[in-house]
């Protein structure tokens, strides 16, 4: 076993699949979501229309559905990418130090970035700013955790962690006695997290109090780090860093999905005491989203590297090139592409109709954002943090 990336033999394979994987996520994001919802608009309830619809909703409280699967995806893809970006700097002579200063370059940048997003810096009035949480501050967060594992433990050490992050969020929020919290129970304002963000951030009222639920940032990025972490483990068994290089790939491919089935069923059984809660990032949360995260990843990397699959990829690629850009278009940029895509078509509802043209418009705008990204990623730029 060795003790850090630096000991494993050089030249990490670059992953294909990884871009398209990521792709496919904030695909979700820049145009998926809204075209389902064109496509199922006006679906009666009950119908195969209404179910599809909702499941890009997120779930209020308890439970799952393929929207909550997003954001945890990537934060898992943050985790994949890791191990391998670690070891070739460290085959070309970086130093750890230098790699954990970038590591927290990049989370300030993210942060930032995550401010303007969901914290609208830059409305420049500090009535309307909401400064306490962003998507990208706790993207960073489990990023930078990870980094630190990564290149300060060994893989017994790195696993001795993630258990550590996730099984230490379930003791100290269903065991820690606050006033409102009944011993051993999961809810909303009555757990740890809830009290001691109440009790810090949340005093501090406008603009640090966030409306996007209490808790953050203080329990969660560890079960964010966990999830992060558990995108490291997959990296490694890919790659062959840590772990036997004499496995075959359908060998691998056993251990991804074997993985990730073990995964889902730990967190299902662990569920019936600490429940799935996106909201809060729950350990099993993280465990049910890293055990759908190594089944897609399986199938993508089998699919993609082994198999050597390119065909009907080149959007999703695009997209998975310039995550972060496509991210902060989805979030900022879709009003001015949607009054692009009206001048020009806007028109043609009366021929359309109702139905039509609704699926015509969100096509022409998120196509645009398509476009932007294709033609990016053909002339190489990508937004780097």
């Amino acid at each position: 076993m060795a003790d850090s990336p630096s000991a494993q033999p050089s030249s990490s394979p670059r992953l294909r699949s990884l871009d398209a994987l990521r792709g496919f996520d904030m695909f979700w994001l820049l145009g998926g979501a809204q075209i389902a919802g064109a496509l199922c608009a006006g679906a009666q309830p009950d119908s195969f229309g209404a179910a599809v619809k909702e499941q890009f909703t997120h779930v209020e409280w308890e439970g799952f559905r393929f929207y909550d699967f997003i954001f945890p995806l990537f934060q898992f893809l943050i985790g994949v990418a890791i191990p391998l970006s670690i070891c070739k700097r460290l085959d070309v002579g970086v130093s750890k130090a230098k790699i954990l200063r970038d590591a927290f370059i990049r989370l300030f940048w993210m942060i930032v970035i995550g401010l303007f997003i969901h914290g609208n810096l830059q409305s420049w009035k500090i009535e309307e700013m909401r400064l306490s949480y962003s998507v990208l501050e706790m993207l960073g967060l489990g990023y930078v955790i990870a980094v630190v594992c990564v290149l300060f433990l060994s893989l017994r050490g790195q696993i001795i962690a993630t258990a550590g992050f996730l099984i230490g969020y379930w003791l100290l929020q269903m065991f820690v006695p606050v006033p409102g919290h009944e011993w051993g129970v999961f809810k909303a304002g009555g757990i740890f997290g809830d009290w001691l963000f109440d009790n810090s951030i949340g005093l501090l009222g406008h603009p640090w109090k966030s409306p996007y639920g209490r808790g953050f940032p203080f329990l969660p990025m560890w079960t964010h780090a966990a999830t992060t972490m558990l995108g490291v483990f997959a990296a490694y068994l890919i790659s062959g860093q840590q772990v036997s290089r004499k496995m075959t790939d359908a060998q691998k491919l056993r251990w991804l999905t074997g993985l990730g089935v073990g995964l889902l069923v730990l967190a299902w059984v662990w569920s019936f005491h600490l429940p799935i809660v996106k909201n809060r990032w729950t350990s099993t949360f993280a465990l049910w989203c890293g055990g759908w995260s190594y089944l897609l990843l399986a199938a993508f990397w089998w699919v993609i590297d082994v198999k050597g699959w390119q065909r009907g990829l080149g959007l999703w690629t695009a997209i998975g090139c310039n995550s972060i850009l496509a991210y902060i278009m989805a979030s900022l940029f879709m009003s001015g592409f949607g009054e692009i895509a009206r001048v020009f078509l806007g028109g043609l509802k009366p021929v359309m109709g109702d139905y039509g043209h609704g699926i015509l418009m969100v096509l022409a705008k998120y196509g645009l954002a398509w476009v932007v990204l294709i033609h990016l990623r053909r002339q190489k730029i990508f937004l780097r943090l």
